[in-house]
């Protein structure tokens, strides 16, 4: 199959940097029922946008190209071994191409791979059939949403619902739940894929496989689509919202599938995906490899470019305000939650690996008064040396919980850009240190790419491309403050005011 490789190349670039067209769909409803004016609002008129330029630039939604995980079917007698090395090989190359950012890094070492191949990366799973076609599935889920995955053993007691018992009304608590826990850390509104029964490997790899049903799929198991019905409607009346801002778009899709268990286990999966929802398939020719069927499109593309932008926020006490490092204290103190912020001028990259080091160790560059964002780059570096930015968008900011509020202190830090928001530990230090925090918008990865005119320089490279500390020159970069000094937290509103409307469906209602 000598074009195997350039179409398994094809299927993750597509995947990378175009959404299938049901996602798509789902996004423009989500957009038109939205109170025009409000935060959410605002929100989805920037990935729609950010949708449009990944069309137009061939670049990733999302910086965050996850974990590449392939659901194969083949006839028998097809070499899995040649199809596995012909789609480590396009892997590699997509991440040469900036296509993928190399995310797979060593468990214990930590050190990154540069190519996004190393002991389970990706993920591939192989099925034989009786057709005469492969049939080829691809789903990109990033760190962020998959961190929201949430598995539950019943009976359990759950927070604003009670005990969830061992029925089909303890699974429907568990389903609400996951999606309350997730907030807008999981870049929301999002898809959930549930899996009920097995034990808890084959639970969860259920779950994921609902994610590869199309949005508009009925389920033919009666029981289940009522279900799914159900958790549409009553999902969406949470007020979570787009980005965990409020509204009345929290839950884009929700598909369910169930297996037989144990007696002694009860376990419900949910796996969590982003509005980023990149997944696509292709049917390939046995013999040639090449693909005679892409999967997941249709005649019915929503083109994000032609739709009317989102007016700015109709709010009468919403400032806008110009920023440009270095901050002072009184700068900082002055901005409240619900101010849009526009950046100009140098930001420091930071993520995990950052943090870590920084608490033991002094930094490169002095951060007294400046800004750093949660942001794990694609890079690509061109002929003469230079960098050059593929997409940044925000990563999930919970995560430096543990560290945030100390590094601020330690180093002078006024602000941090993210998303999701942060916890207790980080808002106390805002406090009292002076210190704000800055949502920018989930996966919009080519919208925010857009505002970086230059790349001006790079340390920590050694701990991967994702984990560096990256130098910006950054103009127009827009966010909200949603954490500021006194104490406000728009995101602890929002878990808040959510957690009482999940309290209504307390009562059984299956």
């Amino acid at each position: 199959m000598e074009k195997l490789q350039d179409s398994i190349y094809e299927l993750i670039v597509e995947t990378s940097t175009n959404l299938p067209h049901d996602v798509r769909r789902a996004i423009a409803m989500a957009k038109e029922r939205e109170n025009a004016g409000t935060r959410a609002a605002l929100s989805l008129s920037t990935i729609a946008e950010n949708i449009a330029m990944a069309d137009e630039n061939v670049s990733p939604i999302c910086q965050d190209t996850g974990m590449p995980t392939f659901e194969i079917k083949v006839p028998v007698g097809v070499n899995q071994i040649e199809m596995k090395k012909a789609i480590h090989a396009a892997i590699e190359r997509a991440t040469i191409d900036g296509k993928l950012r190399p995310n797979s890094v060593d468990s214990l070492t930590g050190e990154n791979s540069g190519n996004n191949l190393g002991e389970g990366t990706p993920v591939i799973h192989f099925e034989q059939w009786e057709k005469d076609e492969i049939d080829v599935r691809l789903i990109l889920k990033g760190g962020g949403c998959e961190n929201k995955n949430i598995q539950y053993s019943l009976p359990t007691e759950l927070e604003g619902l009670g005990r969830a018992g061992r029925d089909l009304d303890g699974i429907r608590k568990c389903i609400l739940h996951a999606v309350y826990q997730a907030q807008g850390q999981g870049c929301s509104a999002g898809f959930i894929g549930v899996g009920i029964g097995g034990d808890r490997m084959s639970s969860y790899a259920l779950a994921k496989q609902q994610l590869f049903r199309s949005v508009d799929d009925v389920n033919e198991n009666e029981t289940l689509r009522r279900l799914e019905e159900y958790i549409m409607d009553a999902a969406n009346e949470l007020g979570i919202g787009t980005m965990g801002f409020g509204g009345e778009s929290t839950l884009l899709g929700c598909k369910i599938g169930a297996m037989n268990r144990l007696p002694a286990s009860f376990f419900v999966s949910v796996a969590y995906n982003c509005w980023a929802f990149r997944r696509l398939g292709v049917i390939l020719d046995p013999e040639t490899g090449e693909i005679k069927k892409w999967l997941y499109k249709d005649d019915e593309k929503i083109d994000f470019s032609k739709m009317k932008s989102e007016a700015p926020i109709e709010q009468k006490e919403v400032r806008q305000v110009v920023l440009e490092a270095p901050l002072t204290e009184e700068q900082v103190r002055e901005l409240k939650v619900g101010d849009v912020v526009i950046i100009n001028g140098t930001i420091y990259t930071g993520r995990d690996a950052i943090h870590h080091h920084l608490m033991e160790n002094d930094c490169p560059v002095d951060l007294n008064g400046q800004i750093i964002y949660h942001c794990g780059p694609v890079m690509l570096k061109d002929d003469e040396g230079n960098w050059h930015v593929q997409a940044a968008g925000p990563t999930t900011s919970i995560r430096e919980e543990p560290y945030q509020g100390e590094i601020m202190k330690k180093f002078g830090i006024r602000a941090v850009i993210g998303k999701g928001g942060m916890g207790p530990k980080t808002l106390k230090a805002l406090q009292e240190h002076g210190g704000v925090y800055l949502n920018a918008i989930g996966g919009a990865a080519q919208y925010y790419a857009n505002c970086i005119k230059k790349v001006k320089g790079v340390d920590f490279l050694e701990f991967g491309i994702p984990e560096a500390m990256w130098h910006l020159e950054v103009e127009g970069f827009a966010a909200i403050v949603t954490m500021d000094s006194d104490g406000n937290s728009l995101h602890k509103d929002v878990a808040q005011s959510s957690l009482e409307k999940l309290s209504k469906f307390k009562e059984r209602v299956f």
